[in-house]
């Protein structure tokens, strides 16, 4: 991945967590791992979606 990419991702993470924060809706350490494991490359935003959804499920 390039640099370029993963700067894109990382401030798409941190806008998302942003307006989840003024929303007041908090932003789990799951959902922080597979955002940066995302950002990486290491899962697309597909898997990280259904993890989340799974996660979410159990709750």
């Amino acid at each position: 991945m390039s640099p370029q990419v993963y700067s894109k991702r990382k401030t798409a993470i941190k806008l998302a967590d942003t307006l989840n924060n003024i929303e007041g809706v908090p932003v789990s350490a799951y959902a922080r791992e597979l955002s940066d494991k995302w950002a990486k490359g290491e899962i697309t935003g597909q898997q990280m979606k259904a993890a989340l959804i799974a996660e979410h499920r159990k709750v």
